[in-house]
């Protein structure tokens, strides 16, 4: 199975950690969005999108990234999406319900996604050394590993 994760990590390596973890059970190559070859998307059987949360969004770099792929670039390959963050959920709205979204508006079969806790220093956590400290750790990157398997798992049988 043809895999790429495109994952925009930039604050304290914790989704790059994440996307590591799941490319090395999925046997994936992890490029950031500005490295991203779409051709290669678009020969990719399962395509991963993820980032860091920031005021409650994904990083525009990933965002932007997707906004830009032309209508019809997943032609029905599937993509899954996760994220790590260093505060919860608020609402029913989860961090990575838009991107979700606008991959589908691309023509992708979204498997679903993946989120964890994670080392964050935002604003006043700055002034405590940050909260959260060493995640993800060792039994998040065993759930992002698991969760890799279950959409390896649930590939279709031609791959």
């Amino acid at each position: 199975m043809r895999t790429v994760i495109v994952c925009a990590s930039v604050a304290h390596g914790n989704t790059r950690r994440v996307a590591d973890a799941m490319a090395e059970e999925l046997g994936a190559r992890v490029v950031a969005p500005g490295e991203a070859d779409r051709e290669d998307l678009a020969a990719a059987d399962l395509v991963g999108f993820g980032s860091g949360v920031f005021y409650g969004r994904l990083h525009r770099g990933l965002t932007g990234f997707a906004e830009a792929l032309p209508a019809g670039q997943g032609r029905g390959s599937r993509a899954f999406v996760f994220a790590t963050s260093g505060l919860p959920e608020f609402g029913a709205v989860h961090f990575t319900c838009p991107l979700v979204r606008l991959l589908d508006g691309r023509g992708y079969s979204v498997a679903g996604s993946f989120s964890c806790r994670a080392f964050d220093t935002w604003g006043p956590f700055r002034l405590v050394g940050g909260i959260h400290k060493n995640r993800p750790d060792g039994a998040d990157l065993s759930a992002a590993r698991a969760y890799a398997g279950r959409l390896r798992a649930q590939a279709p049988s031609q791959y």
